[in-house]
C-alpha cells in the first residue's frame, strides 16, 4: 500500500490523463459533428454525432475541472525514511500471519530475534528458560479450560511482565559496563535486584507451567478402562470367534 504523498501524485496523473483523452475524444467527435451535419443535412445521425460530441466536451471539461482543483491542494509531507520502513515491515509481518503457518513462523523470528538481543547478558539463560515454559504452557493452552482460565490469564500478564523485565536487566548491565567507577555502585545494586526478580519470576512460571501439567493429567486420569480399549478388545475377541467358526465350516466332517 502506498504513502499518502504517492497516493496524491498518481491520482493528479490519473485525472491529468483522463483530461487529455477526453479532450481529444471531444475534438475529434466536434470535429466529425461539424464536417459532417452540413455535408448530408441535418437527420438522425448527426443528432447522435452532435450528442457524442457534447457528451464529451462536458466529460472533458469536468476532468480538467477535477485536475485543477486536486492541483491547488498541497501535497502530502514526503513520509520519513524510518516511518516507512516501519511501515514496509508491518505490512510484510501482516501478509506473513496471513498465510497458514504464518503466525508461527512470526512468532519464531521475533522470539529468535529477542534471543539475540539479549546474547551476552546474565538475562539470556532465564529468557531461554521462559520461552522454553512459554512454548510448553502455548501446546496446552487448548485444553486448559474451567477453573484453569483465571491461570492462564495470570500466565499470560506474567510472561510480558518477566520479558520486559529481562529487557530491563539486559540495559542496566550494560549501562553498568560504561558507567564510571563512582556510579558503578549504584547500578550494580540495581543490576543485582532486578536479576533476583527475573530469576524468582520465571522459576514461579516455571512452576505454574508444571501445576498446569499435572491439572491436566489428573483431569485425563480415567477411573475406568478406555472405551477404545475396550471397544478394540471387543472386536478382537469377535474376529477371533468368526475365524475360529470359518475353520470349523472349512473342515470335513467324517461320514459314519
Amino acid at each position: 500500500m502506498a504513502d499518502e504523498r504517492t497516493r496524491y501524485f498518481r491520482r493528479l496523473a490519473r485525472l491529468r490523463r483522463s483530461a487529455r483523452r477526453w479532450s481529444v475524444l471531444a475534438g475529434g467527435l466536434g470535429g466529425a459533428a461539424a464536417v459532417l451535419t452540413p455535408y448530408a443535412g441535418l437527420g438522425l445521425p448527426d443528432a447522435a454525432w452532435v450528442g457524442a460530441a457534447g457528451s464529451a466536451v462536458a466529460l472533458a471539461a469536468w476532468r480538467w475541472i477535477d485536475l485543477r482543483a486536486l492541483a491547488a491542494q498541497p501535497a502530502p509531507p514526503p513520509l520519513d525514511p524510518a516511518e516507512a520502513a516501519a511501515r514496509s515491515a508491518a505490512r510484510l509481518v501482516a501478509a506473513v500471519e496471513r498465510l497458514p503457518a504464518g503466525s508461527g513462523v512470526v512468532a519464531e523470528v521475533r522470539r529468535v530475534r529477542a534471543r539475540v538481543a539479549l546474547r551476552g547478558t546474565s538475562a539470556a539463560e532465564p529468557w531461554t528458560r521462559l520461552d522454553r515454559a512459554a512454548l510448553t504452557l502455548a501446546g496446552m493452552r487448548q485444553r486448559l479450560s474451567g477453573l484453569a482460565e483465571p491461570a492462564l490469564q495470570e500466565a499470560e500478564f506474567a510472561d510480558h511482565s518477566l520479558r520486559e523485565l529481562a529487557h530491563r536487566v539486559a540495559s542496566v548491565e550494560r549501562a553498568l559496563r560504561l558507567a564510571p567507577v563512582d556510579a558503578r555502585a549504584s547500578l550494580a545494586d540495581t543490576h543485582r535486584v532486578l536479576t533476583e526478580q527475573l530469576e524468582s519470576g520465571v522459576a514461579a512460571y516455571e512452576r505454574l507451567v508444571v501445576a498446569a501439567a499435572g491439572y491436566l493429567a489428573e483431569d485425563a486420569r480415567p477411573d475406568a478402562p478406555h472405551p477404545a480399549a475396550a471397544r478394540l478388545t471387543e472386536a478382537t475377541d469377535l474376529l477371533h470367534g468368526v475365524a475360529g467358526a470359518l475353520a470349523e465350516l472349512r473342515t470335513p466332517t467324517p461320514h459314519p
